[in-house]
């Protein structure tokens, strides 16, 4: 299933299922209305939530209304903790707070992508593929810093459960292509892969994980940079061209991150 967290003036926004197209949506407020309440109570939450997917994607919900994704916060706006794995397995630890796919940037910034893992609960020590069993639901982010210094992370619209992922998702290891447009102009595309349970695992190294906080496996990917007046498009998408979590859509504005 896919979903999102629609702005509603709330610090987490309301939760709704979205359909496999990307373009009808509809609120879960009969079930769970935040995404930290899905996760906290997955067993139970989750297997309505796919019902009402189901529906949604056969047109049988009567209160559908059409996707939109400039209303939506980061899936998880307060996450419990956000770090990113580099691909030689070293951990920075990042700021909880995240911003959606549509909030401007405040400053000139340099980017790294990374794919969102979002767990349950995950004891200390776990392998891969304990880490594997405890994934819940992935997304996509960019990390933006100053000298080094991290000033935003914005996330893609929607947080996908890996089988929506369709070929895109295989053996706990995601493939898919980064699409960028800078200032209108496409970016030469590159291919990216990530092992989402092996990032998990590495920050499970030392301690327990708890449900809502939010790994990042960083892709090898296009050097992202925005100046005074740029704009930005990036979407992760599979072989047969479809976004796998919706895209990020931003500029460098004079508003506050």
């Amino acid at each position: 299933m896919k979903l999102a967290s629609y702005a509603d003036g709330s610090r987490d926004g309301h939760l709704v299922i979205v359909s496999r197209d990307q373009t009808q949506a509809h609120y879960a407020s009969g079930i769970a209305t935040r995404m930290q309440q899905l996760l906290d109570d997955w067993g139970f939450i989750a297997p309505q939530l796919e019902d009402l997917a189901v529906q949604l994607n056969h047109g049988k919900l009567r209160h559908a209304f059409p996707f939109e994704p400039e209303k939506c916060l980061a899936p998880l706006p307060r996450a419990f903790g956000w770090a990113v794995v580099d691909a030689e397995g070293g951990v920075r630890r990042e700021a909880g707070h995240l911003l959606g796919p549509h909030m401007p940037l405040k400053a000139a910034a340099a980017g790294e992508v990374a794919l969102v893992a979002i767990a349950g609960d995950l004891q200390a020590a776990s392998d891969a593929a304990a880490a594997l069993d405890a994934l819940r639901l992935l997304s996509l982010a960019v990390d933006w810093r100053i000298d080094g210094e991290l000033i935003a992370t914005h996330c893609a619209p929607l947080a996908v459960t890996p089988d929506e992922l369709g070929g895109a998702w295989a053996a706990g290891r995601l493939q898919a292509r980064l699409v960028a447009l800078h200032n209108g102009a496409r970016q030469e595309p590159r291919d990216v892969a990530a092992a989402p349970g092996e990032a998990l695992a590495r920050l499970a190294r030392l301690r327990a994980l708890r449900t809502g906080q939010l790994a990042g496996a960083a892709l090898d990917a296009l050097d992202l940079a925005l100046a005074a007046g740029d704009s930005l498009h990036l979407d992760l998408k599979s072989a047969d061209g479809a976004s796998l979590f919706g895209a990020i859509d931003l500029d460098l504005g004079s508003q506050p991150a």
